[in-house]
């Protein structure tokens, strides 16, 4: 029924940057004894990832610091050259994109490559990532509206689920359009410059995050003749405030048109004026 596809093959570039594992081009500001380091050399690297795109396969690739993001990039590019596959729709994937290099923003665009982030991590990171990066390198962090503005082909979104241990797609979609946590701080949001939109946040999650899996012929929206798989929300996160969107609560979840989640009746809210008609909960892909 479509329900599992086998279409790909994730690699490990470096670790995390709470931990100082994300490798760097320079050392940590708040650590300069550590730069991080890289899980496998690039030459090895590339020789590992080489076999799987001449197989036709999709290839993802794990990197938080700007070091592994670059090594990731440069390896991408040069066996798409090697290949053959320039202008192709091979949709590499660079998984998290966390901290990147002003120099390799615009690369994600020209390459055709999808930085597939996680809104959240900005939400829990934002305390310490300025100790760990210095001013200067966080113009490159969580850079959510800078890719946006290279013309990229899609930006996913998701969750990180099960390494984050939280699979709340409110809670992305409000970190995304915020840059805020869950109270809301720090007002006005942690570096404001990199919020989207709502409807760029919904486009992450739904159909950026199917392109990317490429099954946008049959998800990521509600259209005729794809799956039909969508959940029933209290609210319209179009029209309430940003910071209520991370409270919604769903009240239905389909899978192919057919009911799979959600046993809590489905509630009418009154309206204001009572010669308007109640409103219905909306559908939310």
């Amino acid at each position: 029924e479509g329900l599992l596809n086998i279409r790909g093959v994730k690699f490990f570039m470096d670790g995390a940057l709470g931990s100082y594992g994300a490798a760097m081009l320079q050392n940590y500001s708040d650590r300069p004894d550590l730069q991080g380091a890289l899980r496998m050399s690039p030459e090895d690297y590339q020789a590992a990832v080489k076999p799987w795109l001449q197989a036709g396969w999709q290839v993802a690739t794990h990197a938080i610091g700007d070091r592994a993001n670059r090594v990731v990039l440069d390896t991408y590019e040069a066996l798409l050259k090697e290949l053959n596959l320039t202008g192709s729709d091979h949709r590499l994937r660079v998984e998290h994109a966390q901290i990147l290099s002003p120099a390799d923003l615009p690369r994600f665009s020209k390459l055709g490559v999808l930085p597939s982030m996680q809104p959240d991590h900005a939400m829990f990171d934002m305390a310490w990532a300025p100790k760990r990066l210095g001013a200067e390198r966080l113009s490159g962090a969580y850079a959510w509206q800078k890719l946006l503005s290279t013309g990229i082909r899609a930006m996913p979104f998701g969750s990180d689920f099960p390494t984050a241990g939280v699979v709340n797609p409110w809670w992305g979609i409000h970190a995304a359009v915020t840059r805020q946590d869950l109270k809301n701080k720090p007002d006005g949001g942690w570096l404001p410059e990199e919020r989207v939109t709502v409807e760029q946040a919904l486009r992450g999650y739904t159909l950026d995050a199917a392109f990317a899996a490429r099954t946008e012929s049959v998800q990521g929206s509600i259209t005729v003749g794809k799956h039909g798989d969508f959940v029933l929300i209290d609210r319209d996160i179009l029209a309430v405030p940003p910071s209520q969107i991370w409270a919604t609560k769903v009240f239905g979840t389909y899978l192919s048109g057919r009911r799979v989640g959600g046993s809590a009746p489905v509630p009418s809210t009154p309206p204001e004026d009572a010669n308007e008609p109640r409103r219905r909960p909306i559908f939310m892909l």
